[in-house]
Parts: C-alpha cells; sequence; structure tokens
C-alpha cells in the first residue's frame, strides 16, 4: 500500500504500552506523530525515543498526541524503556505499539504484504524500512511523510518546525517559505487572488507578482 500526502491514515485498534488503542479514536480533534523503530534495543531509536519524551511538552502545548511504534511485542517495550531512560535520562511517556503481526508498517506501506512470521526472527536491517514519521492532522489525513535510513537520527526539532508552519497554513491563506520559523514572514497562498488578498491582508511586499510576502497571521 502506497500512502502519500492527504491520503486518510489507515486506521486500526494494536496493543501499547497503554493499553489496545483505536488509532483514528485516539486521535480525536488533535494532530498526531506517529514514528516507527525496526526492533526494540536499537541504539539510534533509543536516542530518538528518548528525545521525544523530554520534548514531549512541546508537543503537547501544539495539541499533538504522539505514538511510537516498534515491530516487537509489548512485552519487550518495557525492558527497552527502562535503558531509554537510564541512557537517555527520559522514560518514553507516550504509547509505545508492539506490531509483532507487522499490521500497523504493512498498512503504512513500511513492509511488504508477504511479510510474516515471528518478529523476533527478524533483524534490525530486515525491518530497516520501519523508520518513518507520519504527521497527521485532525481530519485524519496524512500532512507529512519522512522516511529515514537506520543510521540518521531523526530531527524531531524539524518535526515541530513543520507543524508549526501545517498549524499556521491550516488556518491561514498562508504558505511558509524555505528555512521559515514561527514569527517570520510569509507569502499568500498562490489559491487567493490578489482582490481577495487585498480583503484579508491588505497590502503586501511582491518581488515578482508569484510571490506576495506577509508578516505571519496572528501575533
Amino acid at each position: 500500500m502506497s500512502l502519500t500526502i492527504g491520503d486518510t491514515a489507515p486506521d486500526f485498534v494494536a496493543a501499547t504500552t497503554d493499553g489496545p488503542v483505536n488509532f483514528h479514536e485516539w486521535i480525536g480533534d488533535s494532530w498526531a506523530v506517529l514514528f516507527s523503530h525496526p526492533k526494540d534495543y536499537t541504539p539510534i531509536c533509543t536516542t530518538e525515543l528518548g528525545y521525544m519524551a523530554a520534548i514531549k511538552p512541546e508537543f503537547d502545548r501544539r495539541g499533538v498526541k504522539i505514538m511510537a511504534l516498534s515491530v516487537d511485542p509489548v512485552e519487550k517495550h518495557a525492558g527497552w524503556a527502562a535503558d531509554i531512560e537510564e541512557t537517555q535520562g527520559h522514560a518514553p511517556n507516550y504509547p509505545m505499539i508492539g506490531d509483532a503481526d507487522f499490521a500497523v508498517s504493512k498498512a503504512y506501506g513500511m513492509l511488504g504484504a508477504d511479510v510474516s512470521g515471528d518478529p523476533s526472527d527478524r533483524t534490525a536491517a530486515d525491518n530497516q524500512t520501519v523508520r518513518g514519521v507520519f504527521v497527521i492532522g485532525p481530519d485524519k489525513k496524512i500532512k507529512l511523510i519522512l522516511l529515514y535510513p537506520m543510521t540518521t537520527g531523526r530531527n524531531f526539532d524539524e518535526i515541530l518546525r513543520v507543524i508549526d508552519a501545517l498549524q499556521l497554513t491550516a488556518k491561514h491563506k498562508v504558505a511558509t517559505p524555505v528555512n521559515w520559523r514561527p514569527g517570520d514572514d510569509v507569502v499568500i497562498a498562490g489559491s487567493v487572488s490578489n482582490d481577495q488578498a487585498r480583503e484579508i491582508f491588505g497590502v503586501w511586499k511582491e518581488p515578482k507578482p508569484y510571490i506576495r510576502i506577509v508578516p505571519q497571521p496572528g501575533q
């Protein structure tokens, strides 16, 4: 199954460290981040899970829920969580899916439909494609997909920046330019005519007719 931006995020019921979860119900009216890991007790993922626990208040402040996934049973996650706390200073404070039947990984296109068997027989390299980040809106649509190799730790500060941009552009008729940070100028969305833009924004800077720059709305 190939997913892309704008698709409805596949719903699922899965065992997690917080008990059984129905994904769409769990999201509710919030935003959500689902980030996946090829196996428990892998070094780069250990650093990622600890960092996400440390910055969870930033996601909370933005109304974003976090859920992790590992292609190992839930029973193994407790021991890994202890290692994460010991080495990273923070234990996971969000639900972690045990995807031992590979159902969620398959639904999100991270493993092939033919994958089966005991997850303990598979190595992290076998599951190397299970290194994704999916940002999902309250409408249950996928807003962002990022896939990383096992050797590269993910930049979750960048995920927060993208969420800030997504939430801003969902509310206002603007887009964010390269390297945008909250408070920077933005660009009027191309779907907005000049007449509409005058009503909404008044005036703007226009280095080219298709580049209409205004201060970030809502400040």
